[in-house]
């Protein structure tokens, strides 16, 4: 399951997000570290192709694939050395696949910022090098060890310690593991650490509400500027902590009139998401019988086998074949059975590389 953290400073709509994105109500108030706890919650991922094949197959159930989120409390300037409530929340997002950090863009006097103005460039600096003298301090205790090590010609703390190295200069600048330049060799070898900024990172750009459907305002631009000029791999999803709060508490058809009302083609949160899924490079494939429509997750370039591994390592462990149909194509023929008297079943090996949307039906012996 992908596991995402949310960071972000005090009262930038960090909690309000987590609220709208789930059914955890995670308290939201107006003031400094009012999340006392790491909140998690578990959110279905967005997909209308899933209801397409249980409209077709009927099953007893229908499961989407899922999202973990962690909410993390507000982080403040000197965090990493015990400000506000300290570097021990960073612990909590580990073991996350990415970081959303979430920014505040828009100016409302009766909601106060931790540090005065809104400057969601200056916050985006902020939070980072919390989160770079977390790692430091990481890298720091690791570098001692294999330094030792290294001494006494030991062969893997040799291997690691150039990458080591390289980590600590990096985050002695202030620079994120993202951003540092480092070599995929280096990179693979720090990787054990779960290192903080070695992390994806998505922005979620808090904007005020009539920027949703027209020209973004000088923050998010600001933002998206200081971001290119940085050279960070990173995306920026603008969403409306206001509007998700309300879309939160509609049905299905509610949501889509709301949106409409407003000029807006898709809520902030699904965006997200499917902004995840981007930069981790993830797609999804479905598995279609009378029990149960249901939808995985996976990589890009994962085999079949692979695919097969997410359901149980049984089926990675003793995969035959998979048979195949696209989504399309099975939509189009209504099912299983027409897919196979059109002759659009494939018998995909070892090999396949399981594209997006596949619907498979998996062979295997143990």
């Amino acid at each position: 399951m992908l596991s995402l953290g949310i960071v972000g400073l005090p009262n930038v709509g960090k909690s309000s997000l987590f609220n709208a994105l789930t059914s955890n109500k995670a308290e939201a108030a107006n003031y400094p570290f009012c999340t006392v706890e790491p909140n998690v919650g578990i959110v279905e991922v967005p997909d209308p192709r899933l209801a397409a094949l249980a409209a077709i197959v009927k099953p007893k159930k229908t499961v989407p694939a899922a999202v973990q989120f962690v909410d993390i409390a507000g982080l403040v300037k000197g965090a990493a050395s015990g400000e506000g409530l300290g570097n021990k929340f960073l612990s909590n997002i580990r073991e996350t696949d990415a970081i959303v950090h979430v920014v505040r863009c828009f100016e409302d006097p009766d909601v106060t910022h931790v540090m005065g103005g809104v400057d969601p460039v200056r916050d985006r600096d902020v939070i980072e090098l919390e989160l770079a003298l977390a790692d430091l301090g990481t890298v720091e205790k690791r570098l001692d060890k294999v330094r030792r090590a290294a001494k006494s010609h030991d062969k893997e703390a040799l291997a690691e310690l150039p990458a080591l190295e390289a980590a600590f200069a990096a985050l002695s600048d202030g620079h994120g593991i993202g951003r540092a330049g480092l070599s995929a060799e280096h990179r693979a070898a720090l990787k054990p650490l779960s290192l903080l900024t070695a992390k994806p990172v998505l922005y979620a750009a808090n904007v005020p509400d009539a920027e949703l459907s027209g020209e973004e305002g000088p923050h998010v631009r600001a933002l998206r500027a200081a971001i290119a000029a940085s050279g960070e791999n990173a995306e920026v999803v603008t969403f409306s902590a206001r509007i998700e709060s309300e879309l939160a508490e509609l049905g299905p058809e509610e949501k889509v009139e709301f949106l409409e009302s407003l000029g807006i083609t898709s809520a902030g949160l699904d965006r997200l998401i499917r902004a995840g899924y981007h930069l981790l490079g993830l797609r999804t494939y479905f598995t279609a019988g009378e029990q149960e429509v249901r939808a995985w997750t996976i990589h890009n370039g994962d085999t079949a086998p692979q695919a097969a591994g997410v359901i149980h390592t049984d089926f990675e462990r003793g995969f035959i074949r998979a048979e195949t149909v696209a989504f399309d194509t099975f939509v189009r023929a209504g099912g299983w059975k027409g897919a196979k008297d059109q002759g659009a079943v494939r018998s995909e090996g070892k090999e396949y590389v399981v594209a997006d949307g596949d619907v498979l039906l998996f062979r295997f012996n143990v």
